[in-house]
């Protein structure tokens, strides 16, 4: 009996063991290693500061999940690799395979002087909470919202949900009638922050900022946060409260592990999504490098198409096999703004830009449905 083991239950850790489920010999058995059978909706933090949603809404159990697919879960936590990927090592044991997928996701390069400052929309619950709570008991005063890159990945930035959490608390606090007393203000190293996205994006975000009045401070190295605010290599400015998300790095375990690793620390991948060099061992999502254009973009739409790629290869590979699928490369998204959001849509050849409220409604739609298939 073939055993594959993936590690990670986020979203290409999840898509890739429904993928091996549903197309797999049913004798097949698939470990999935993750410290908690639960899956965080990441892109629902955005609402938890704005109370459109609560934690509970965005942790999943997947008990019933991982039961009808016949997963079994390990509650561990990966601390290495052995036998190159046909060995995993985790905190309490190790788990021969197979195949392996590893879908662990990235980490943040927190080494801002005085980022203890600040709090991040996408680091998880704990902060989410922090700054809706922080928000709720303000009266007046500034909230600095901005993002920040890594300088040896390019694709290694998140700053859609900044985006979103920035135009959300200004329809929001005008809703409230409190707008006029808490001011905000947007921040990035970056001259022209979101052009991942495309052109179109950037010149559309900027002037989505003026429009709401949210001054802008770009283009200036950031040098350190504290309590009264924000200093960069140009200027200081005031905040009562920093909310910001750092570039992206690779996770911590896999400097020891002899993977091929990227400047950024991210596992290099082919466009099969295997390894580099490694037969058998393959990655999707946030802690891949892959090749592909440098706006290609860590989300978990991305994710999923990684994953179901990655997991028609293993089935090759485990029939003795090469896999030459290769995954979509294309930025889908939708920057939110409370009551109201903006369609993005980026491949190779298109980039397309449309606003509608309907599309905040597509949102929230669309996390009902994807939700659904882990409940």
């Amino acid at each position: 009996m073939k055993r594959v083991v993936v590690v990670g239950a986020g979203f290409g850790g999840l898509a890739a063991a429904r993928a091996l489920r549903e197309r797999g010999p049913k004798e097949m058995d698939i470990l999935l290693i993750s410290p908690k059978p639960e899956l965080l909706y990441y892109p629902g933090l955005i609402w938890i500061p704005t109370r459109l949603r609560s934690p509970d809404d965005l942790r999943i159990p997947l008990g019933r999940f991982l039961d009808k697919y016949r997963i079994r879960h390990i509650p561990e936590t990966v601390t290495g690799l052995k036998d190159q990927g046909r060995t995993v090592l985790t905190d309490k044991g190790q788990y021969v395979n197979d195949a392996l997928l590893i879908a662990t996701g990235s980490a943040s390069l927190r080494k801002l002087p005085g980022i203890e400052h600040s709090r991040s929309i996408c680091q998880g619950i704990a902060d989410a909470v922090d700054i809706r709570d922080r928000i709720a008991a303000m009266t007046s005063g500034t909230i600095a919202l901005g993002f920040a890159g890594n300088p040896q990945e390019s694709s290694a930035v998140r700053g859609g949900p900044v985006f979103e959490l920035l135009f959300g608390l200004d329809t929001w606090l005008r809703k409230t009638g409190r707008r006029d007393r808490i001011a905000l203000t947007f921040f990035s190293p970056a001259a022209e922050p979101g052009n991942r996205l495309g052109p179109k994006a950037v010149k559309n975000l900027l002037a989505e900022m003026a429009r709401r009045n949210i001054p802008t401070h770009l283009g200036s190295r950031l040098q350190a946060f504290s309590a009264e605010g924000v200093s960069t290599e140009g200027e200081k400015f005031p905040a009562d409260l920093i909310v910001f998300t750092p570039g992206l790095r690779g996770p911590e375990w896999l400097s020891e592990t002899g993977l091929p690793l990227s400047p950024g620390g991210f596992i290099r991948a082919e466009r099969t999504c295997q390894v580099e060099g490694w037969p058998g061992t393959f990655v999707a999502g946030d802690c891949g490098s892959y090749p592909g254009p440098d706006w290609m973009p860590k989300q978990g739409h991305s994710a999923d198409l990684q994953a179901e790629t990655a997991a028609g290869n293993i089935l090759d590979f485990l029939k003795g096999r090469k896999g030459i699928r290769t995954f979509r490369v294309e930025l889908v998204c939708v920057v939110d703004s409370f009551d109201s959001g903006t369609l993005v849509y980026r491949t190779p050849t298109r980039n397309v830009l449309l606003q509608n409220p309907l599309f905040h409604h597509a949102k929230a739609y669309f996390e009902r449905r994807y939700l659904a298939r882990y409940r």
